[in-house]
């Protein structure tokens, strides 16, 4: 149920719904209104909405925001860190059935680059490999893992559905191999917060971001919207708004690592 509504809140308030609805809520109350003060509240929400969805498709603020949700740099690869395994997690594009790898699951997008630094980094650290996330995800590493990169999965977590049960559900694994610290793949936004979830579950983590996204043009395009400045702009939002709720439900004791 929490889940449930998770995800309901993430695609009504974020973009690119949540600047919609707004607008949507300013015609409406526009068509509708028969008062002056309710046709100007109507035209504020439709020009706030439509303006906040500009600005969040802008390639100058979505910069921004990715920078500001980035707090982990690269992982230095000339001092090679103290680790006992590779941890890489899900939450993102999996295909249960790919018809051109013989029906067997792939992965894809983001998920696809997060394999392939996690099998780079086992390829280069000689580290057992855990893949965590729903199952459909972890069967798509673990067989991306073997086929295209030549990279066993020593451990696999199949069940969890967000970043609090990925670090829960991963920590009992490690734990009883003798895991204490690892290295932990996953986008460089969510790094922060995944990070203080396997941390909150007591292991120790060496970051490894990967995907870190900063705009390349100059001029006048930094302010022409496009989707993939929406797109990431989105996923910034979701990991500080993400951040702020694990420190609000652990300060509170509603929601918080068992250790």
């Amino acid at each position: 149920m929490l889940l449930t509504l998770k995800t309901l809140l993430h695609t009504l308030l974020l973009p690119p719904a949540g600047p919609l609805l707004l607008a949507a809520a300013g015609a409406w109350l526009m068509a509708r209104a028969a008062g002056a003060p309710a046709r100007r509240a109507g035209w504020t929400l439709l020009v706030s909405g439509l303006a906040t969805l500009w600005v969040l498709a802008t390639p100058a603020v979505a910069n921004w925001l990715s920078e500001a949700a980035t707090r982990y740099p690269a992982l230095d690869l000339q001092h090679r860190p103290e680790a006992q395994a590779i941890v890489i997690l899900g939450g993102a594009e999996a295909r249960p059935v790919a018809p051109e790898y013989g029906g067997a699951p792939a992965t894809g997008g983001g998920l696809l680059e997060r394999v392939s630094y996690g099998a780079f980094l086992a390829q280069r650290m000689g580290l057992p490999v855990l893949v965590s996330g729903e199952d459909d995800e972890a069967s798509a590493m673990r067989t991306s893992l073997a086929i295209e990169f030549h990279v066993p999965t020593r451990w696999v977590e199949n069940h969890s559905r967000d970043t609090f049960q990925n670090a829960q559900f991963s920590a009992r694994i490690l734990k009883a191999s003798g895991v204490q610290r690892i290295v932990l793949v996953t986008d460089a936004t969510h790094e922060w917060r995944a990070a203080h979830e396997f941390m909150s579950a007591g292991v120790e983590v060496v970051p490894a971001p990967e995907g870190a996204w900063q705009w390349h043009g100059s001029g006048v395009r930094r302010y022409v919207p496009n989707m993939t400045a929406l797109t990431h702009a989105t996923e910034a939002l979701y990991e500080m708004i993400g951040d702020l709720v694990r420190r609000t439900l652990a300060a509170l004791d509603l929601r918080r690592q068992a250790r």
